[in-house]
């Protein structure tokens, strides 16, 4: 008997567009008689994604600014719905359970954000931003609160003798570890973490991600790492997912990503990351800019900016399919082989 994935996404879509209010909305249908109404602006922020986490897994999510992954992640952690498809928790549909049940779903999968100081709430304490869910959600009672709170500030290694400061009176890391305690705080299994080190000095970047480490072990975590840098994801990830214009473009282990890319996209990231051993080469960008997903190219997306791209990459979106054992790609070039 197999075990459902802790996450799985079906043919998840997220589209954003114009809200007008009511003034607007008369003034666009004056326009609309006489022809002069103009378009709706709509973003095509997640295409038709598929996606499946298995308990303990580190799955890292890579590509360029504006490419979906925050959104797709903000999807998966339950604060924003998808305009299609379904996500699922070991299983269930979160939007078909019950109320009770659907709060629960929730908070076992958590979000750590990327601007930690952004994150918190200027006007809390510590002891409330960590505290208050779960003291809400009846996680721990009053009387045993203070113990509860002084351990999850000691996990993300935080004194709790800083229980009392706001978040001004703390350095990027220590914020960062107030995010951490927080999203600790509710018990969760799953944390979705949102360039959690991205904004951080070299130096706290290793402790941060050391600790991520850590708490898999000791809690039993699995995680959705999203980062546009490639040695990180190396560094952490079982599995890579490559997103480009709000697809997935490709998925494998690892090891395989790195060794063995396959994608057009995959090869052209890979090739810019700087090495040792490649000193003298010439850095070289990829052709182009991503383009706007107001308006993403027909076909495969990447085709404006692929040096292998053909005419039948213009008129059709290739599929992500599976060219080696756990390894997929979306490329009309593996139909060849």
């Amino acid at each position: 008997m197999t075990t459902a994935p802790i996450i799985e996404l079906r043919g998840v879509s997220k589209r954003f567009g114009p809200t007008y209010d009511a003034a607007a909305r008369v003034a666009r249908s004056i326009a609309r008689q006489f022809g002069t109404a103009q378009k709706n602006e709509v973003v095509h922020a997640v295409d038709n994604v598929d996606l499946s986490v298995t308990r303990g897994e580190v799955v890292g999510l890579v590509g360029e600014s504006g490419c979906g992954k925050s959104t797709l992640g903000r999807m998966v952690a339950g604060i924003m719905p998808p305009s299609d498809g379904e996500v699922r928790f070991k299983g269930d549909d979160i939007v078909e359970l019950p109320p009770d049940r659907a709060r629960d779903a929730k908070l076992k999968v958590q979000m750590i954000f990327q601007d930690p100081y952004a994150s918190l709430n200027p006007r809390l304490r510590v002891e409330d931003i960590v505290g208050e869910a779960p003291l809400v959600h009846g996680l721990v009672k009053r009387a045993d609160f203070d113990t509860y709170l002084d351990a999850q500030l000691r996990r993300a290694g935080l004194d709790p003798g800083y229980r009392r400061r706001y978040p001004h009176q703390f350095s990027g890391g220590q914020r960062q570890r107030i995010g951490i305690a927080r999203a600790l705080a509710v018990q969760p299994e799953f944390l979705v973490c949102d360039e959690a080190v991205a904004a951080l000095d070299v130096s706290i970047q290793a402790q941060i991600l050391n600790l991520f480490m850590d708490l898999r072990r000791e809690l039993d975590l699995t995680y959705l790492f999203i980062s546009h840098d490639l040695g990180v994801v190396e560094h952490l990830s079982d599995r890579v997912l490559i997103m480009y214009l709000g697809r997935i473009v490709e998925s494998a282990p690892a090891e395989e990503v790195f060794a063995r890319p396959n994608h057009p996209y995959t090869q052209a990231l890979l090739a810019e990351v700087p090495r040792i051993e490649a000193r003298k080469r010439r850095f070289t960008a990829i052709k182009g800019e991503i383009p706007s997903p107001l308006a993403a190219p027909p076909g495969c997306h990447f085709h404006p900016r692929c040096p292998h791209a053909m005419p039948r990459c213009s008129q059709e979106a290739p599929r992500l399919r599976e060219i080696a054992p756990g390894h997929r790609s979306a490329c009309h070039l593996n139909d060849r082989s």
